[in-house]
């Protein structure tokens, strides 16, 4: 099973049970998700910005306006992290100090540089838009010059990367058992609901296919 390379910035130390570091997990918890959390430092603040993200093997690819100062940051320094999470369930124990949550999560580490050339701006940002909803970029009008021209795209080669899963119930003091008090799972998971059409013709249109897919998947 191949696995990242461990080193100080990916070496899980908190819950070290809970590390994954083979690519097969990594990328799973990716594949199942759109949206990552990147951080940066910004004239001395560290600041962390949601992102939705594309992926293709070992790159992933955000977007953002040419005046993204996130994306200039990093940019210019050449080096980015991300982390992505599904939360699965509130673990609600006997006591306080045990509560906590079931997850999955990810931190990747690596390099990013900017896409200049036009075609292949085009194809990551189609890249990113199916990755939301598959098969959506088929459907859209075509980017214009304008636009290609005020799109910052970024390629993000991961060097290295962690994962760290939360899969079970309370782990409550085995005194606290006898406490009468529930304790117990909630289980949480996030769901489509039907489309809902935009004003004008969508309305008087047909719900896409690939709408209709993602909803049937995720309902």
């Amino acid at each position: 099973m191949k696995e990242y390379t461990k080193d100080k910035r990916n070496r899980v130390k908190r819950g070290a049970n809970r590390a994954l570091y083979d690519t097969e997990s990594v990328h799973k918890i990716l594949d199942a998700n759109f949206m990552g959390y990147v951080g940066y430092v910004y004239d001395g603040y560290p600041i962390t910005i949601p992102m939705a993200y594309g992926k293709k093997d070992d790159k992933i690819y955000i977007h953002g306006s040419t005046a993204n100062r996130m994306l200039t940051s990093i940019l210019e320094n050449e080096k980015i992290s991300m982390t992505v999470m599904n939360l699965d369930g509130l673990v609600l124990a006997r006591s306080g100090f045990h509560h906590s949550v079931n997850y999955r999560s990810a931190t990747l580490f690596g390099n990013l540089k900017k896409v200049e050339n036009d075609k292949e701006k085009t194809d990551i940002l189609e890249n990113i838009v199916n990755h939301m909803v598959k098969d959506r970029w088929d459907s859209l009008r075509p980017m214009n010059q304008q636009e290609l021209d005020r799109t910052l795209v970024a390629e993000f080669t991961i060097e290295t990367a962690s994962a760290k899963v939360r899969a079970e119930g309370v782990g409550d003091e085995p005194e606290d058992y006898k406490e009468e008090v529930w304790a117990g799972i909630v289980p949480i998971k996030q769901i489509a609901e039907y489309p809902i059409a935009d004003k004008g013709l969508p309305q008087k249109m047909d719900i896409p296919k690939h709408v209709l897919d993602y909803y049937q998947q995720n309902k």
